[in-house]
């Protein structure tokens, strides 16, 4: 019988300007009719729904027989050829993984077995909508997978700096990439989601409004790849020796803790070095300063994930860390560059698939239609089947398979014997299975009508993106609420800015009347018809950068504007400060030659002031001589170098001969407590006390009007 229940249950709901109807797990459905054709498969095949991949079940896994959605998603993975279609800009590090403890009870995966054991991995962060030319900062969410190399097969743990994502479901992934690329009659922006599409796609897709917060934050503009956390995004499954089953969500935690940039600063980087990220990762591992995170996991029963507020299987939540408190497992250290960018950045292979014994996937239709797309993916990019036997993508333990042949095919099978069962016998046969130690999937029951549909346990689209906003600083949400302003004043169609202000009205009143008042709406529309009503959860401290900050400077650069004639003295005191405090110091010259100080010591310059702003550090020093000053206050981009470290609320100290610097770049008046005027050792160590706070915020609404 037909499943009329498709068409009969849905409902209509308006978005400001936009009437759509509405499915079973709150998502957009838009019907043709009048002079809207009917969306077709490529063979012509009428589409009944485009929102949802064919499910065993409400909450099942997904059918391989949905020829639409696996139509939808091959075509999308070969559009681009031979960069990603998405991470196309990433930069990768070797290193290793230690566990603390063993996880027999949790999980027979290999790895996690003895406590102290190491194992390889390779690690490459990447943004997501940018081509290979672009620039670091653009506000991006940032890729950070892990190949994990073990004794029993490789695991490939493909991540986000974000732990949830903008859709519900696979098969609006070609519709979500293509919507934030640029558009395709005019092929900009570039690496930017500040435009029409985007936007629009966004307002029309509730489910993607708890990620539209989480983007519009400063999680998204990354001080560095060192100081960001990292996440699964999905549940998974632990499985034990005996077949017991756990859910897992996976979390990298920064032992440097998190930092991000102000957005002026983010663009002002990309303009100075559009590689910051890539030159920061690799200095610091050069350097010996070797980044470290450490592996959460956040273990729930079905009980638990039963009496959760949400469904566990929808990838647009969170569980949050109050509620369910993360065991941090062991730790990742990345210790080695690449020896050549390309065979190894470029050409890893991350697959979601690949998994080793002890763990397994769940029915999040988002995971399952990425185990599915990546595979395809690689073929494509990398040329055919044997992209495994490349160094970099290669199980560092012994491969035995019957898989011959293809293109670029490096080994094959020795012998007469390419196909099981065979009677050839001993090593003439070849490999056999092994059901004791062999990779088994999880026996869940799994039963249901086959149904293009959503589970009603996903349709809550506010809730969770107000317990974000309300779990910000007064600082963050000022910045979300500029953020939306920013990206929504590049949208050229007024309907769209207004719809989208209709979704945050249902997050937050605040938010909304911001992002209103920036845009200068004429009318404030009306709260989009949400599925279900929003709910008031709890702040989640967790969730703010601010509140998570470092409890010390390490592994920050403070760059210091020298001259010739400058004390020698203060120069060695707070070179010696900095260093104890295991940050890094640049010295920022008139000439890259260096300068000459008081005692005629030469000290070297790091960077020309033209190359050396100090947007790309996290804290300046201007030490002059009374000459110095002179000279550097009739230079422009010795202005700006104050001038942007004071709108970017950075930490700044200076010498008394410096003032007539400070006066020029129009400071001087406005000192404040993220000044300190050095006059000797005492000094420079409380400077570099202070800048463990990492910006003086206080200053910020002194130098941010609109």
């Amino acid at each position: 019988m037909p499943d009329n229940r498709l068409t009969s249950s849905r409902e209509p709901a308006r978005f400001a300007d936009q009437e759509v109807i509405r499915g079973e797990g709150g998502e957009t459905h838009q019907v043709a009719g009048g002079d809207v054709p009917v969306l077709t498969t490529q063979q012509g095949v009428p589409v009944a729904d485009d929102q949802n991949s064919l499910k065993v079940g409400y909450r099942g896994p997904t059918a391989l027989e949905d020829f639409h959605f696996r139509e939808k998603i091959f075509h999308f993975d070969h559009e681009r050829i031979p960069e990603r279609v998405v991470h196309a800009r990433g930069f990768g590090a070797h290193g290793y993984f230690e566990t603390y403890e063993p996880l027999s009870d949790l999980t027979r995966a290999d790895l996690f077995q003895r406590a102290g054991e190491k194992t390889p991995v390779f690690v490459r962060f990447s943004t997501v909508a940018g081509n290979k030319g672009s620039a670091d900062l653009a506000r991006d969410v940032r890729g950070f997978a892990v190949k994990f190399y073990t004794q029993e097969g490789n695991w490939d743990l493909v991540g986000n700096n974000i732990p949830v994502f903008f859709i519900q479901d696979a098969i609006k992934f070609p519709d979500l990439v293509h919507a934030a690329k640029q558009e395709p009659d005019r092929g900009f922006p570039q690496a930017q989601t500040a435009h029409d599409n985007f936007w629009d796609f966004i307002s029309l897709s509730p489910e993607a409004v708890n990620m539209a917060l989480w983007i519009m934050s400063d999680r998204t503009i990354p001080r560095s790849f060192r100081f960001m956390e990292g996440f699964g995004v999905h549940t998974f499954r632990l499985v034990n020796a005996e077949g017991k089953s756990t859910f897992v969500k996976f979390h990298w935690k920064p032992k440097l803790g998190m930092q991000s940039v102000v957005w002026n600063e983010a663009l002002k980087i990309n303009g100075a070095d559009p590689d910051f990220h890539r030159r920061d990762l690799w200095n610091a591992i050069q350097a010996g300063d070797f980044p470290e995170w450490e592996l959460g996991l956040q273990v729930f029963d079905q009980d638990f994930a039963e009496k959760f507020d949400f469904d566990v299987l929808d990838a647009t939540k969170i569980i949050p860390e109050e509620i369910l408190p993360i065991r941090r497992v062991g730790r990742l250290v990345l210790d080695r560059c690449v020896d050549n960018f390309f065979a190894e950045t470029e050409q890893v292979a991350f697959c979601t698939q690949n998994i080793v014994p002890g763990i397994d996937f769940t029915n999040d239709p988002l995971l399952q239609g990425r185990n599915f797309s990546y595979l395809d993916t690689q073929l494509k990019r990398l040329g055919g089947p044997n992209f495994t036997y490349l160094p970099i993508n290669a199980p560092k333990r012994p491969v035995h398979h019957f898989q011959q042949d293809g293109h670029m095919a490096m080994v094959n099978p020795k012998g007469r014997a390419n196909y099981e069962p065979n009677s050839w016998g001993g090593a003439a046969g070849g490999p056999r299975e092994a059901p004791d130690i062999g990779f088994r999937s999880f026996p869940a029951e799994e039963q249901g009508a086959k149904l293009r549909i959503r589970a009603e346990s996903f349709a809550d689209h506010y809730s969770q993106a107000r317990q974000f906003y309300l779990s910000q600083t007064p600082v963050e949400q000022t910045h979300i609420a500029d953020a939306f302003t920013f990206e929504l004043s590049k949208v050229k169609t007024p309907a769209i800015r207004a719809r989208m202000v209709s979704h945050l009205l249902n997050v937050d009143q605040g938010l909304a009347e911001k992002v209103a008042t920036g845009l200068r709406l004429e009318e404030m529309p009306k709260p989009a018809d949400a599925a279900r009503p929003t709910r008031n959860l709890p702040p989640s401290p967790a969730l703010s950068i601010l509140l998570n900050g470092p409890e010390s400077f390490k592994g920050r650069k403070v760059g210091v504007l020298v001259s010739d004639g400058v004390d020698i003295g203060l120069v060695k005191a707070l070179k010696d400060a900095i260093t104890a405090e295991g940050a890094m110091l640049e010295f920022v010259a008139p000439r890259v030659g260096g300068v000459k100080a008081s005692d005629g010591t030469l000290i070297e310059g790091d960077e020309k002031i033209d190359g050396g702003p100090s947007v790309v550090y996290d804290a300046v020093a201007v030490l002059l001589s009374d000459e110095g000053a002179k000279l550097l206050s009739k230079q422009a981009t010795a202005r700006d170098f104050v001038t942007d470290a004071f709108a970017h609320a950075k930490f700044i100290a200076y010498n008394k001969e410096a003032m007539p610097l400070l006066e020029k770049a129009c400071v001087a008046a406005d000192m404040d407590g993220g000044f300190t005027e050095l006059k000797g050792a005492p000094d420079a160590k409380d400077f570099v006390q202070s800048c463990r706070k990492l910006r003086f915020w206080e200053r910020e609404p002194k130098v941010k009007q609109v």
